[in-house]
């Protein structure tokens, strides 16, 4: 092989790289792509999307679609959508569907509720076909006591202007949950909850739960009634055990301060018992003395040993006469 085969052949492959790179950079099927379905972009806007660091086919492909279904949106504005971080895509798909359901939705609107980071074609499709939300189970008690659980179904609709800044599903469910415990609540017996389920629709409907949030309530349908337990008798119950405790605590505390009372005076007698022994000591001191100093005699003394005696005799005849078999064999005798 010559060199100028050799040089033709390198010619050649550098100049395939050379078109590589330069369809690589330059979209040129998305060129041709857009410049069939009439869409006018030039070559340069294409290279400058690359420049900006704008992926082209992000930007091409929602501008056939939305160039096909009649709307009117500049590469611009696509362009600072998606440089701004929003989904191209979602929201010329959300807009085509608006238009087909004449339902006024301007590209900004659109753009600003993809940024809030709301599904704006989801908002859309929600509001030519509302969503029905069920709510869980609501326990809420009678003025009579008997606890009534209900579940509802919400059905909403989105409302395009209130999207952005406005509350979500969980505020309705909230909403809708709080009205349905005043409801029972006020309701003077659960009978009349069971007789006329539709009350609760229409006193939640009257209070505008929507407001301040991004969906419109077009109905509260109640899904399911059941009873529960009867809080009111348990409640009483509970107070009752209650306030045995408390009364069994009161008289337990009652028979401590007796028994410790009881243990106070049982203390006391003996001490007075030890002073009674005590003075009793200084009577024969007493008598000693009396006999030194001539104020008591000795046939005094004498006669009051013998009065002593006679006493402890009695009370030893008198303790026999309290037994009666004792007293029965003195009579035998």
């Amino acid at each position: 092989m010559d060199a100028a085969t050799v040089g033709l052949l390198v010619l050649i492959a550098l100049g395939l790289i050379v078109l590589a790179v330069i369809f690589t950079f330059i979209p040129v099927a998305l060129y041709i792509s857009a410049w069939a379905a009439g869409v006018r972009i030039s070559i340069f806007n294409l290279i400058g999307m690359r420049l900006r660091r704008v992926i082209p086919s992000r930007i091409v492909n929602p501008m056939i679609k939305a160039h096909k279904a009649g709307l009117p949106i500049s590469t611009n504005q696509l362009e600072s959508h998606f440089l701004a971080g929003g989904n191209v895509d979602r929201v010329v798909n959300a807009l085509i569907a608006a238009e087909r359901a004449d339902i006024h939705l301007p590209f900004e609107r659109a753009a600003a509720i993809d940024l809030a980071g709301r599904n704006v074609l989801e908002a859309v499709q929600m509001s030519v076909n509302p969503r029905v939300i069920e709510t869980p189970i609501v326990a809420a008690v009678a003025k009579d006591g008997i606890e009534v659980k209900v579940r509802a179904r919400v059905t909403v609709r989105a409302n395009i202007d209130r999207l952005v800044g406005g509350a979500g599903e969980e505020t309705i469910l909230a909403r809708v949950g709080e009205g349905i415990v005043t409801t029972i609540g006020s309701a003077e017996s659960h009978k009349n909850v069971l007789e006329n389920p539709d009350a609760i629709s229409q006193t939640v409907l009257s209070k505008g739960l929507d407001a301040g949030t991004a969906f419109e309530i077009l109905s509260i349908d109640i899904a399911d009634v059941d009873i529960g337990k009867n809080i009111g008798a348990q409640l009483q119950t509970d107070q009752a055990e209650a306030d045995k405790r408390i009364a069994q605590a009161k008289a337990e505390e009652r028979r401590a301060m007796a028994v410790a009372r009881e243990q106070e005076m049982k203390a006391y007698v003996e001490e007075m018992r030890a002073k009674v022994v005590e003075a009793e000591a200084e009577v024969p001191h007493a008598m000693a003395e009396a006999l030194r100093g001539g104020k008591l005699g000795v046939m005094d003394y004498l006669n009051l040993q013998n009065l002593n005696a006679d006493t402890d005799m009695r009370q030893a005849l008198a303790k026999v006469g309290d037994d009666d078999e004792p007293i029965k064999d003195i009579t035998k005798k």
